[in-house]
């Protein structure tokens, strides 16, 4: 399962450098809110899936 921890965490980060982007370019607030949440998520399930606390 480490593999798909990897992932959700790259893909919470690309989330993240989109949401930067659109912000510097003016996009709607609701997309922006969107794409926020959706990288929030990906963060939290690929920390949360990692072994840290076993």
């Amino acid at each position: 399962m480490n593999g798909l921890n990897t992932i959700l965490i790259v893909v919470g980060l690309f989330l993240i450098g989109g949401v930067i982007s659109f912000v510097k370019q003016g996009m709607p607030k609701s997309l922006i809110v969107l794409l926020s949440i959706g990288a929030a998520m990906c963060l939290v399930a690929g920390i949360m899936r990692l072994d840290v606390w076993s």
